[in-house]
């Protein structure tokens, strides 16, 4: 059984198509890269998985239940957690504190606990920023738990954001662009992060624009055009496909 099972899905807007009866599943323990160019449907799809957006027609199942009408609180409660291609921190908060409200998804104290300072309140606010450090030293983030998100450079935001996105415990982390803006080196980290991350036990599911990382890290890549799906393989597979260099890679001027 495929971890998350999309069948048939549609989304319309008015007259606008952007997704066509698109069959598309991912494995468990895979990264899955997304790729089309611009307008075919990829955002609309993350869109669609995490809730933000109820489907035109078809259904979707993640670990075998159906989740086509979840909103997004529902389907991050289960696993489901998305990066988006703006960073989206709290800019004035601390490294450390953007992380523990990620954490607070599963938190089990009540906001007037929380007020009010119980015993209990202070015990889940300790064990969240306990498991924040654990992560910010796993994303190699440790040593700016006190600076301010905004204060960060680009590349280290980006990490922040994916941190924040582990802080809500996902089995399907969505990552919206991760390597937009990054420098070379930069670039080499994340894909080293992400391979990090699935080793964890984490299935990544990745729309990227760097055809460098979709190759290098992605077992299967899908590729969409115009909210339909045209390719499915492996990189070497998506790499010699005539119809993807048509729509997408640029053809003869594509360079792996």
């Amino acid at each position: 059984m495929a971890l998350l099972d999309i069948q048939k899905v549609s989304m319309h807007f008015g007259g606008l198509k952007a997704i066509r009866e698109l069959d598309f599943a991912v494995q468990q323990g895979e990264i899955r890269g997304l790729i089309g160019p611009n307008g075919a449907g990829k955002t609309t799809l993350f869109n669609v998985i995490s809730g933000i957006y109820l489907p035109t027609r078809g259904r979707f199942f993640f670990q075998g239940q159906d989740i086509t009408r979840l909103r997004p609180h529902g389907t991050a409660k289960l696993g489901i957690i998305r990066t988006f291609q703006a960073i989206t921190l709290f800019k004035h908060f601390s490294v450390l504190r953007n992380v523990m409200v990620g954490c607070h998804l599963h938190s089990h104290y009540s906001f007037f606990g929380s007020l009010l300072g119980t015993p209990n309140s202070l015990r889940h606010e300790r064990e969240n920023e306990a498991r924040s450090m654990e992560i910010l030293e796993f994303m190699g983030l440790a040593r700016y738990k006190d600076e301010l998100a905004m204060n960060l450079p680009h590349g280290h935001q980006r990490a922040l954001g994916i941190s924040i996105a582990l802080a809500g415990q996902p089995s399907l982390l969505m990552l919206d662009e991760p390597v937009t803006g990054m420098n070379p080196e930069e670039s080499a980290a994340m894909m080293k992060l992400i391979q990090k991350i699935r080793d964890r036990g984490i299935t990544i599911l990745l729309i990227e624009h760097d055809m460098k990382v979709v190759m290098g890290i992605c077992e299967r890549i899908t590729v969409l055009n115009f909210g339909e799906k045209i390719a499915e393989g492996t990189p070497e597979e998506i790499r010699k496909d005539p119809d993807v260099h048509e729509a997408y890679l640029g053809g003869e001027h594509y360079v792996a």
